[in-house]
């Protein structure tokens, strides 16, 4: 039987009209959706958000043809500015700044049309079953077969291609998903492409290899940072026999964007891009943290239910960021990351002090 493409579905019919907030998600209930943290904004609020806007298009310049230049100027500038929040309406081209993805999409021009049109994936079924997965609630995605679905099988397939070590795993839909929401399909796969294999930070792609190698490593280095910031959830979890594959594997597979607050999770990318992983373990420590006197109470079920729950205040990104940029973990994640080369039998680079930063 020949094998089915994309291009040979037929789009579905258009979802029925519904209410939405105000990223283009289907609002199911006010109070649980991020457009109820906007209800009822001041016009003193909207100027501030203009404020910001307008400090942001200076900062970037046209285009983003003065972003190095002001990076290199003012980096903690930079770093305050985006720990407070990219502006939504610049977030796209930002994050193509800050991943080095731009870079790579002019220094490769048609590579992207070529492994779309011309080359053929393995993977194409499995893209295909998993498309209606992934952030069915948005309005972008809902249409079977529609724009929204083509644009993501385009990206996920093309990437499959270009990466044939990694191919295709279910949870890069949601990296992917993500990005289509804020850049054309070239720019979100190049951004891809940028994360997975290390433009600004350390390579991803390990994260879907087959064995979920780096998975594995965050686990081991989350698993003793718990321990060591807070030493009686950490007994608790040992008594109850909860470690962080339970609740904490899809935080790093998805960067917080499969079933966290979407709000919250534009929040993490923004840092996330800019600063790196070590924000998924410090947005995961300040989660336990501010849930940490009811978690230790709970027994095995209740406390697995919980760490897959927690509740709407503790996901507010006002309150839960602040608390995250408290963890001054840099220093031993390195330390941990080196205990975990030589527990699995890898060479061991000594630790320059100069490569470590302090925040």
């Amino acid at each position: 039987m020949e094998k089915k493409r994309m291009d040979d579905y037929e789009p579905g019919p258009l979802p029925s009209p519904k209410q939405l907030d105000r990223f283009g998600f289907v609002k199911q209930d006010l109070g649980n959706s991020p457009e109820g943290l906007t209800k009822g904004r001041s016009a003193y609020e909207f100027e501030r958000e203009e404020r910001r806007v307008r400090k942001w298009r200076k900062m970037i310049g046209v285009g983003g043809s003065d972003w190095k230049h002001y990076v290199r100027r003012k980096p903690h500038v930079v770093k305050r500015r985006i720990r407070k929040g990219i502006p939504d309406c610049l977030r796209g081209l930002v994050w193509q700044l800050i991943s080095g993805s731009r870079d790579l999409l002019l220094m490769n021009p048609g590579v992207y049309e070529q492994l779309v049109i011309y080359e053929t994936s393995a993977s194409e079924l499995d893209i295909i079953r998993d498309i209606s997965r992934t952030f069915p609630s948005h309005v972008f995605f809902q249409q079977r077969h529609g724009p929204g679905q083509r644009s993501l099988y385009n990206v996920l397939k093309a990437y499959s291609v270009f990466d044939r070590e990694v191919g295709y795993v279910q949870g890069m839909g949601f990296l992917a998903g993500l990005l289509l929401l804020y850049m054309s399909e070239e720019d979100a796969f190049w951004l891809l492409v940028a994360l997975l294999k290390g433009a600004v930070h350390a390579p991803m792609q390990g994260l879907y290899q087959v064995g979920l190698p780096l998975v594995q490593q965050y686990l081991f280095q989350f698993d003793h940072l718990v321990k060591e910031h807070m030493p009686k959830l950490g007994e608790h979890f040992i008594q109850e026999m909860v470690n962080p594959s339970m609740y904490a594997s899809q935080w790093f597979i998805t960067i917080f964007s499969y079933s966290f607050p979407f709000n919250l999770a534009l929040r993490i990318w923004d840092v996330f891009l800019y600063e790196g992983v070590k924000i998924v373990f410090k947005v995961g420590l300040a989660l336990l943290k501010y849930c940490h006197d009811d978690l230790v109470k709970l027994p095995f079920e209740k406390l697995i239910h919980a760490l897959r729950n927690f509740p709407e205040d503790a996901m507010d990104p006002d309150t839960l960021l602040p608390m995250a940029y408290s963890f001054k973990i840099s220093k031993r994640l390195e330390e941990l990351q080196q205990e975990y080369d030589k527990k699995n039998g890898k060479v061991v680079q000594p630790l320059e002090s100069s490569e470590i930063q302090k925040q």
